[in-house]
């Protein structure tokens, strides 16, 4: 089955939106429990950024489209869950990294978005309108290896 592939890339100073069609993610499973835990925000929550330290990379290929030409390496669950109350601010989730790391999420209406490189080694997809509901996070790699200290970041600036 094709999902509707939906990529949001911020540019330095304004949001860029782009669209298209992706690969289904069947290798990730997002019903299984995330890896590095789970959090519950409301919109307004602080401190913002809340963030999430994860070792990127997985055995899993996502087939990768859009914002991930030749798609990347991650894991089978989720690193991280994010249950979000909407409310009138953009939801924004990137990655910080010592390594070359992608960034995979499903969102609560289970469309899967990726991204690869939005400042040329991390990812960040923003969700200008999110809906409340679970967002399932993944930080991958592009080849099969492991990123250590890799940073997931959710933020509403």
């Amino acid at each position: 089955m094709i999902k509707r592939f939906k990529l949001f890339i911020a540019a330095a100073i304004a949001a860029t939106t782009l669209g298209g069609v992706a690969t289904t993610a069947a290798a990730q499973n997002f019903s299984l429990a995330p890896s590095y835990g789970s959090a519950t925000l409301n919109a307004g929550f602080l401190p913002d950024p809340r963030s999430v330290r994860v070792r990127a990379g997985g055995d899993y290929h996502f087939g990768g489209s859009g914002g991930c030409p030749g798609g990347g390496w991650f894991a089978n669950a989720p690193d991280f869950r994010l249950h979000y109350r909407a409310g009138g601010f953009p939801l924004t989730i990137y990655v910080s990294a010592p390594g070359d790391t992608m960034l995979l999420i499903n969102d609560p209406s289970t469309t899967w978005y990726c991204n690869d490189d939005y400042n040329g080694l991390d990812p960040l997809i923003r969700f200008s309108n999110p809906r409340s509901g679970q967002y399932d996070i993944w930080a991958g790699t592009y080849n099969r290896s492991r990123v250590r200290n890799t940073m997931i970041y959710i933020s509403e600036r």
